[in-house]
């Protein structure tokens, strides 16, 4: 075992940019995810007893108001679910210039397919290919046995980068450093939140997301608010409309966002976001003032268990979301308080398994026949 001197070691030069406890440290008002009151969402049955159980939290938000919680408020980065709302920074300056692909691509997380490349590249100019910021990456998703070498493009969110890029421009904002907390771009998205969120509002941290943007932290709650009024403002630009013409730019085959938007038929945006988290904006008559609706999961981003929270969700709104593709694994029963108490009687009516979907866990005779007798 080695004994030489670490900058990782409390009190070693360099040592600040380290946390100091491998235990982590309580900041004051920001609680951990060891302090928030996590419920259980959904749990996997073999043969009715629960192998697996997915904890999280669900937020429902109408008019300006928190209508239903169930997990704890939890405090967090809203990451890519936020793209929709962040574009609103330049959706006026760019409404006559983008086309509808790639108004939609600049709010995707994209699979990295050739229309998505081929979207955000058209965004801007090969000679300001080389102005975007997002680190090297392969497709998101792939489909055989590929080989592809990292690219800037490949990564889910170049068409954002991209439309920020193009926005800063036609904003006359100089597009060195727009990844920076400290460009033009940052405070224009704070001054978006503040329109929801109150005058005063300020973010608790900020932090650097894993495409290089800054992220602030929300709670569920507060993003639930901003998806609410994502439906409210759905005329007063193009975003609403760009996700539901395109919706496979905005994800991509098999993604749950862009599945939810064409199940909505409309109705419905969805955006999921890291780590865990799904942004859902609905248009629907009982809610005449929108419905923003946020999944939370504890221990991050998880399809499958999303998936089969946001059919039950949408199936008690009246939308029909298929069940994802079958994954080989247990039974998925959901958990009454991800809707609100009004709402539960119509959970029953939306099943987490089709028709040709049986218990493949279990046999279909009683085994207690072949068992020894006890001997008495």
């Amino acid at each position: 075992m080695s004994h030489k001197p670490s900058a990782v070691s409390p009190g070693r030069p360099g040592a600040e940019i380290y946390p100091n406890s491998p235990l982590g440290e309580h900041l004051e008002g920001i609680p951990t995810g060891r302090d928030v009151e996590w419920e259980p969402l959904i749990d996997y049955r073999r043969n009715g007893v629960s192998e697996t159980t997915i904890h999280g939290a669900v937020a429902w938000a109408s008019g300006g108001e928190l209508i239903h919680s169930f997990g704890g408020n939890v405090l967090c980065y809203g990451r890519s679910m936020m793209k929709p709302i962040t574009m609103k920074i330049f959706s006026e300056g760019l409404d006559g210039v983008f086309t509808s692909e790639q108004k939609a691509i600049s709010v995707a997380s994209h699979n990295g397919d050739t229309e998505h490349v081929a979207a955000a590249q058209s965004i801007l100019s090969e000679s300001e290919w080389s102005l975007m910021q997002t680190p090297l990456d392969v497709p998101l998703v792939q489909f055989g046995r590929q080989v592809r070498r990292k690219r800037r493009w490949y990564h889910c969110c170049s068409g954002e980068h991209a439309a920020i890029l193009r926005g800063c421009r036609q904003k006359g904002w100089g597009r060195v450093g727009y990844t920076l907390p400290h460009h033009p771009f940052f405070p224009a998205f704070i001054d978006v939140l503040r329109r929801t969120l109150g005058p005063d509002w300020e973010p608790k941290r900020v932090a650097r997301d894993g495409c290089g943007l800054p992220t602030v932290s929300n709670t569920v709650s507060e993003l639930a608010l901003l998806y609410a009024r994502l439906v409210v403002e759905k005329d007063d630009d193009w975003i609403w409309g760009a996700m539901t013409k395109h919706p496979d730019l905005v994800g991509g085959f098999n993604r749950l966002d862009s599945t939810i938007i064409k199940a909505g038929a409309g109705r419905v945006i969805a955006k999921e976001g890291a780590d865990g988290l799904l942004g859902i904006a609905v248009e629907h008559p009982d809610y005449p003032q929108g419905l923003g609706i946020v999944i939370k999961i504890a221990h991050g981003w998880n399809s499958g268990a999303t998936w089969y929270i946001a059919r039950s969700v949408l199936g008690v709104l009246g939308i029909e979301l298929r069940n994802p593709y079958p994954l080989h694994r247990q039974k998925a029963f959901i958990v009454p308080g991800v809707v609100p108490p009004n709402l539960l009687h119509k959970l029953e009516q939306t099943p987490t398994w089709d028709e040709w979907d049986p218990d493949g866990d279990r046999w279909y005779y009683d085994w207690r026949r072949y068992l020894p007798e006890v001997q008495k």
